[in-house]
C-alpha cells in the first residue's frame, strides 16, 4: 500500500517513513489476521491510523520516555517510534494477543528495515498494575477508556513536569469539561484540547493534553 500525498507523508514520519511502510504492510495483513486491525480499516491505514498518530510526535519533548497505554496495534506508540528515533517508547497492553503481535510487528520492521532498530519495549500489563514500577515523561493513550478512567489510571505513571496525551475524537473538548475536576483529583493540571498536524492532514488529530506538576509546586497546592 503506498502512503497518500508522499511530501505530507515525508514530511510527518522524516526518517521513520520506510519503517512506516513495513508496518503497514504487517498490519495489512498480519495485524488482520492477528486481529489487532479490522479488515475495513485496511484501504484508510495511513490517513486514519499511521499518519493521525505519527502527528502528535509535535508535541513530545526531544528525549523523552513514552509509555503508551492499550497499544493495540502500536498505534500510536509503534508510529511515534518511527516518527521520532530520539524517543524511547514502551508499548504497553494486557491481552497477550495483543502484546505477540506488538513483539512480531517491532522484530518484523527491525529485521526488514536498514535503519537503526526500534528503542521500544513491550510490557504486558494493566496501567493499574504500573504504579510504582513505571514512569515516563509522556503517557499516551488512543481510544482507550473515557477521561476520568483513563486519567485514574494514568496519572501514576507521568513523571512529575510530564503530560498525559490522550489522542480523541470530537468530543474531546466536552470530555475535558466534564471531567476537569476527575483529572485535578490525580493531580494531572491545565487541560486543553490540541490540534497536531494542521495544514498536513486533511483532519488533524485532536489531542486533550494534561500536565503533572513538579513537587514542590504539587507540595504547595496541598499545603
Amino acid at each position: 500500500m503506498l502512503p497518500p500525498e508522499p511530501d505530507v507523508t515525508e514530511r510527518v514520519l522524516g526518517p521513520g517513513l520506510a519503517q512506516a511502510r513495513l508496518l503497514v504492510r504487517e498490519l495489512a495483513g498480519e495485524g488482520v489476521v492477528r486481529g489487532v486491525i479490522g479488515p475495513r480499516e485496511v484501504p484508510r491505514l495511513w490517513t486514519r491510523h499511521v499518519l493521525n498518530c505519527a502527528v502528535v510526535a509535535e508535541l513530545v519533548p526531544e528525549g523523552a520516555v513514552v509509555l503508551d497505554v492499550g497499544s493495540g496495534a502500536g498505534l500510536p506508540g509503534l508510529v511515534l517510534a518511527m516518527a521520532r528515533p530520539d524517543l524511547e517508547l514502551v508499548l504497553v497492553d494486557s491481552a497477550l494477543r495483543r502484546v505477540r503481535w506488538l513483539e512480531h510487528a517491532v522484530a518484523a520492521v527491525d529485521e526488514a528495515s536498514v535503519g537503526p532498530p526500534l528503542r521500544v519495549r513491550v510490557v504486558r500489563a494493566r496501567a493499574e498494575e504500573l504504579a510504582g514500577h513505571e514512569t515516563a515523561d509522556v503517557v499516551t493513550s488512543r481510544a482507550v477508556a473515557p477521561l476520568d478512567r483513563l486519567a485514574r489510571w494514568c496519572a501514576p505513571l507521568v513523571s512529575p513536569g510530564g503530560q498525559l496525551l490522550a489522542i480523541k475524537g470530537g468530543s474531546a473538548a466536552a470530555e475535558v469539561e466534564e471531567h476537569a475536576e476527575a483529572l485535578r483529583r490525580v493531580g494531572l493540571l491545565e487541560p486543553e484540547v490540541l490540534s497536531c498536524g494542521v495544514g498536513m492532514l486533511d483532519e488533524a488529530t485532536t489531542v486533550v493534553r494534561a500536565r503533572v506538576g513538579h513537587r514542590s509546586a504539587q507540595a504547595r497546592r496541598r499545603g
